[in-house]
């Protein structure tokens, strides 16, 4: 006891970042299933990636009889203000709830994912005002400059995950939406892109399959890799955001995961995607590779990735690719700053001014951070602003300007990480 003769008196505990309760998940205390340090929780994104065991789990969490009932989300209330000639002001709202139910069930684990987002009323109907984005249509018209709204129902799926031996396990996933095996974590989900109001320009090269109506994947998880194929269908979402737009799964990807140690993931995955853009009567060979860096500090955390996204359009002939590189730094608790570099090809830029069929490098430069205003277990309210620099080939200088900036202002709400 404290002041008694002999007795010193305990050191404080080290204040870590929680990461994701663990007492159920990825089935480390189920019969049968080894227990060490690079075991991987259940964090709440969407599709079936590995991510770094430490990463953060900002959640909403109940127990409800064997149901483990838990709740994610990001609601951002922005002004935004992009510029030159081309560049528009809006004041919009992206957002996503993300739900999931898992409880153990026979041999294994059954969960169940929900992802919703209001999108379709919180954005533009064309979309939100972002230079260089390019995919997906408005009024039959292909998305340029623009970012498209995300459809009311991102995921609806079910997974059961069944131990084979110490070392070695197999999952089932599918749904009516969902996501396939292919590429990289989804940016709304990466931790390295907690706090940035922006879909990555190189979106619809990397991860833009996070949205598939129609998905059935299986895989086995062994020691530290992950090996995992998919049958979806790989066609964008169509303008109505509220409805399923269901078609056949005649799309295929394969990805391999490797998560040698608690802060770090990595994957590699190939797809074949048959007519994903309405507009265009393309097949992709889609190649993606990411690392995943995840570090906790005494009072914060820092998160990085790094994406490499590679579109081969079989029917013209040409390919594109895009690099990224996002970090975000938790500092002091309530503190952030981020940054997302990039290089994109794209071939999309069709309009005025702008020659057709011709392929750019385009480059974006954001840099930002985020103070929080309230930031307790229950609910974290960041007051954020940013700035984004681009590069971009002269030809397109009468189009877009010498040297556009964008900025954002934002209100960002989500839920706290709990206390354990």
């Amino acid at each position: 006891m404290p002041g008694m003769p002999g007795m010193k008196p305990e050191p404080p505990p080290t204040q870590q970042q929680p990461t994701a309760p663990q007492h159920e998940h990825d089935m480390q205390n189920m019969p049968g299933m080894h227990h060490d340090d690079t075991e991987q929780p259940t964090h709440l994104m969407s599709g079936t990636h590995l991510e770094p065991a430490s990463t953060p789990a900002p959640m909403w969490m109940k127990q409800v009889g064997p149901w483990m009932l838990m709740a994610h989300g990001n609601v951002f209330l922005t002004g935004n203000f992009q510029g030159g000639p081309r560049g528009l002001h809006r004041f919009e709202s992206t957002n996503w709830l993300m739900l999931m139910e898992h409880r153990k069930l026979g041999p294994g684990m059954l969960e169940f994912h929900q992802m919703l987002s209001a999108e379709p009323g919180t954005l533009p109907a064309g979309g939100s005002p972002q230079l260089f984005q390019t995919g997906e249509t408005y009024k039959g018209l292909p998305l340029v400059d623009k970012q498209h709204p995300h459809d009311l129902f991102g995921e609806l799926t079910a997974q059961y995950t069944v131990p084979l031996n110490d070392h070695v396990s197999w999952s089932i996933y599918g749904g009516p939406v969902g996501e396939p095996a292919l590429g990289p974590v989804a940016f709304m989900h990466r931790a390295s892109a907690a706090e940035i109001p922006t879909a990555p320009l190189g979106h619809h090269l990397q991860d833009s399959t996070h949205i598939s109506y129609g998905v059935v994947t299986t895989g086995f998880k062994v020691g530290k890799f992950k090996l995992e194929g998919s049958a979806f269908n790989g066609r964008e979402p169509d303008e109505n955001r509220l409805t399923f737009d269901f078609g056949p799964l005649d799309s295929w990807a394969a990805r391999i995961s490797f998560a040698p140690g608690r802060n770090w993931a990595a994957q590699y995955s190939f797809g074949r995607l048959i007519h994903p853009e309405q507009l265009e009567p393309e097949n992709i060979n889609r190649q993606t590779a990411s690392i995943t860096y995840n570090r906790p500090l005494a009072r914060g955390n820092w998160a990085s990735t790094f994406v490499w996204g590679q579109n081969d359009k079989r029917v013209l002939k040409t390919t594109q690719e895009s690099f990224l590189l996002e970090s975000v730094l938790n500092f002091m608790g309530r503190n952030y700053v981020y940054t997302r570099l990039e290089l994109v090809d794209k071939d999309e830029l069709q309009g005025a001014l702008i020659p057709p069929n011709r392929s750019f490098r385009i480059g974006g430069y954001t840099f930002g951070g985020v103070r929080d205003l309230l930031h307790n277990s229950k609910i974290n309210l960041g007051l954020g602003a940013d700035v984004t620099f681009y590069s971009k080939p002269d030809v397109l200088n009468a189009a877009y300007g010498d040297n556009p900036v964008s900025a954002k202002v934002f209100l960002r709400i989500r839920p706290g990480v709990p206390k354990h």
